[in-house]
């Protein structure tokens, strides 16, 4: 009655594939990098150099080779730019805690503490011309 199934099924385990896998700590070592990346190009174009060196010093652990640094800027607010930043470096905590590297953390940490610091300080006074 029916005709009998000739081919392979696409319901088959992946176990017999021949692509290559990737261990969990791999995965997450390749998103650690990409967060930093991330976090490295809105430090640059914040004129952070000396966090951005830090940040750089990582990802070149991470991925074996230096990043590439961010030579372009956005028309983004300064502002803007540190939450930015203060997002990313939230984010790279999270997988750097998952991860335990602890070099990583402590930067996620002190770049989420220095763009809170920058968002909550006042606005420098604005100064109008020929004002006392």
């Amino acid at each position: 009655m029916y005709e009998p199934i000739r081919t392979k099924s696409v319901h088959t385990s992946a176990d017999d594939a021949d692509f290559p896998h990737r261990s969990r700590e791999d995965e997450l070592d390749i998103q650690l990098a990409g967060h930093l990346t991330a976090l490295l190009a809105v430090t640059d174009e914040l004129g952070l150099a000396a966090m951005g060196d830090r940040i750089a010093e990582q990802v070149a652990r991470l991925r074996a080779t230096p990043p590439a640094r961010h030579a372009g800027r956005s028309e983004a607010s300064t502002a803007a730019l540190h939450r930015r930043a203060h997002a990313l470096a939230g984010r790279t905590l999270v997988v750097a805690a998952s991860r335990a590297d602890t070099a990583v953390a402590i930067l996620a940490a002190e770049a989420m503490d220095a763009h809170a610091e920058a968002l909550s300080a006042p606005a420098a006074p604005t100064a109008l011309v020929g004002a006392p």
